[in-house]
């Protein structure tokens, strides 16, 4: 299952940091740019259907849209950095269109990043890392008709459509591809059909509203683009293997 995150669609250049202990997160994309920095024990990152096994100092340098996920492996601490493309321009620039022939490379030394309280000091830091990354890799160029930048557009699509009637015919139609090539693209990158995707997740958004808000569960039902109790309730169950009322109710 992928998802996409709005990280370095702001108005605003963003930079963002955060540490994260013995975590796992799914495959995921985002427009923005993102470091893995491994400070103990060992995550495996996948980046693009390529895995690499981080161990202390060692940095996976994600580029937008690429697709990944990691898995911590018994113990790990990391930080991760999420930044929008615009803070490092020139390089933004220059590479756009490439991503790097090998993500990881290795740090001398873990930064402090808290020092970092201003913008100049951010882009400092940020292109000191291209710069080894540079010097540290080749790059190689994206396909100009690449999948990936269609299938963004689908999960944009079901990001702000999914309340609504949300198929992938109606989708096929707003984006003006053929319908046919967008299952077969779709199974093809996130190994599940577009109907098991959108039920993932409305039943993500449900689940989050259920824990969340005060709104009953035919309220829920609707907001997440079912049409009727039934419907929901099978899904719900099929896929947290809980009853909503009994998600709820759990600590």
């Amino acid at each position: 299952m992928v998802f996409f995150e709005h990280h370095g669609v702001e108005e605003k250049e963003s930079f963002q940091h955060f540490t994260l202990v013995n975590s796992n997160f799914p495959l995921h994309f985002h427009r923005a740019y993102e470091l893995i920095i491994v400070s103990e024990g060992e995550l495996l990152v996948t980046i693009d259907q390529k895995e690499y096994s981080l161990t202390k100092n060692d940095v996976a340098f994600i580029f937008n849209n690429q697709m990944h996920e990691f898995k911590s492996i018994d113990h790990s601490k990391s930080t991760i950095v999420i930044f929008s493309p615009e803070l490092i321009g020139h390089f933004f620039m220059n590479y756009k269109g490439y991503i790097p022939g090998n993500n990881v490379f290795q740090l001398k030394h873990l930064p402090d990043l808290n020092a970092l309280h201003s913008i100049y000091s951010q882009k400092s830091f940020l292109y000191d890392i291209c710069s080894t990354l540079v010097d540290h890799t080749e790059f190689i160029p994206v396909e100009h008709s690449t999948k990936t930048k269609v299938l963004h557009k689908i999960l944009l699509f079901v990001d702000k459509n999914y309340i609504y009637e949300c198929s992938l015919k109606v989708v096929a139609q707003e984006l003006q591809y053929d319908y046919a090539y967008l299952s077969k693209l779709f199974i093809q990158m996130t190994n599940m059909s577009f109907t098991e995707y959108l039920n993932y997740y409305r039943i993500s958004q449900a689940c989050y509203l259920l824990k969340n808000s005060q709104q009953s569960i035919y309220e829920i039902t609707i907001n997440c683009g079912y049409t009727n109790l039934r419907s929901f309730n099978r899904n719900f169950k099929k896929i947290t293997n809980h009853s909503p009322k009994r998600y709820r109710e759990l600590p």
